[in-house]
């Protein structure tokens, strides 16, 4: 009871700071199109500002996290937050779209410093018995900043301009940057080692089969989730649905994995985790593999809806499940690969659909997706077959 007491405070600081940064990072996700076009952008160059921010994000994740290890969480988390301040306060100030694409590689590599070093210190300062409560709550924050983020900053954009929302964003960013140099808890003391004995911790996580699962599951989902978030809009439309009826479809998916989040996290410290990730994979397969054909907006609806809730199963448990089975040094460089995976995985699943449009129905692509999803359950339950838990 007395390690629940003092680790609540810092935690209730580490949603704080996820939210902050969060919202203010997803403010200007609806406007970047927009100012990228008012530059001179066209499509493919505004689809080129996106990939480069997700794909810096990727490939940034896995060092940031081992970094988190070697010099402890909150140097990461603050430089983080530092980087996608300036990022985002250089924007205005661009006049070609390859400017801005090089705004966005800095935000990019901002989230991939931020997002390891905060889901390790989650771990860090509550039991292990509350893990899947931590990370219910820790990422119900950060997926309720990104659903009213981008609604908020809509509505900015049409009052105040476009540049005014950067501006916002910016000082949103600035505010998590101070808050984490003031009050971000240290997390677990640092550890120094040689580059031999860093690539040996390395090689030995990768041979732990629970990370391996939750990867592989990570992946999967967001393959799945990158198409649904890419190209709904587009199918709806060609269903013809108005733009009002998409945001439903979005609403519907958004505020169920928002609400589904804490009761699923206690859930998840009282039964085997395993079998909550397992559940999220096969309804994300089953939404997505309907999707496809759903020709009125109630079942579009159920569907998102479906989706929604499996989201939520699959990111409350595996964080909680990477943080319970890897050793707490190398907490950072797991959540490090676990975040990688989100990013590649989203951007995997929206630039394959992008190129099999040519040639399918959104019916098929979204078929497709789905037997990804339920491929990433087969192999998820392949690996921890016979496994122990912790």
């Amino acid at each position: 009871m007395t390690e629940r007491k003092t680790s609540i405070i810092p935690f209730l600081l580490l949603c704080l700071i996820g939210f902050i940064a969060l919202f203010g990072s997803y403010l200007r996700m609806p406007v970047m199109p927009l100012y990228a076009a008012s530059l001179g952008a066209d499509s493919a160059q505004v689809g080129i500002i996106n990939g480069a921010f997700m794909l810096t994000a990727g490939l940034l994740s896995i060092p940031a996290g081992l970094l988190a290890d070697r010099i402890g969480r909150k140097i990461p988390v603050v430089a983080g937050c530092f980087a996608i301040t300036i990022s985002t306060l250089l924007v205005p100030f661009c006049h070609l779209p390859v400017q801005m694409a090089a705004a966005y590689i800095l935000f990019g590599a901002g989230l991939a410093a931020f997002a390891p070093g905060m889901l390790s210190l989650v771990a860090d300062v509550t039991p292990s018995d509350k893990f899947g409560q931590a990370y219910g709550w820790y990422t119900t924050a950060g997926y309720f900043a990104m659903t009213i983020g981008p609604a908020i900053g809509g509505f900015l954009a049409k009052s105040f301009g476009l540049r005014e929302v950067f501006f916002v964003s910016g000082g949103l960013s600035l505010a998590a940057t101070v808050l984490a140099v003031t009050i971000l808890p240290d997390g677990i003391p640092r550890h120094k080692s040689d580059l031999r004995s860093i690539w040996g911790s390395i090689l030995e996580l990768m041979r732990n089969r629970f990370l391996q699962a939750c990867l592989i599951a990570t992946v999967g989902s967001c393959i799945g989730f990158g198409v649904f978030l890419t190209f709904l809009p587009l199918f709806a439309v060609s269903n013809g649905f108005d733009s009002s009826q998409v945001g439903i479809v979005f609403a519907a998916q958004a505020l169920t994995n928002v609400v589904c989040r804490i009761p699923i996290g206690i859930v998840a410290d009282k039964i085997d985790r395993r079998w909550i990730v397992a559940a999220g994979l096969l309804l994300l397969a089953l939404a997505l593999g309907t999707l496809g054909g759903a020709a009125h907006l109630r079942y579009m609806v159920l569907c998102a809806t479906v989706l929604g809730v499996g989201m939520a199963l699959i990111y409350t448990a595996v964080g909680a499940l990477i943080a319970e089975q890897v050793p707490p040094l190398q907490r950072g460089l797991a959540m490090g690969m676990y975040h990688s995976c989100v990013f590649l995985g989203m951007m995997s699943g929206s630039t394959a659909m992008g190129i099999a449009l040519k040639r399918l129905s959104y019916r098929y692509c979204y078929t497709l997706s789905g037997g990804v999803a339920l491929l990433a359950l087969i192999f998820f339950l392949l690996l921890l077959r016979g496994s122990s838990h912790r």
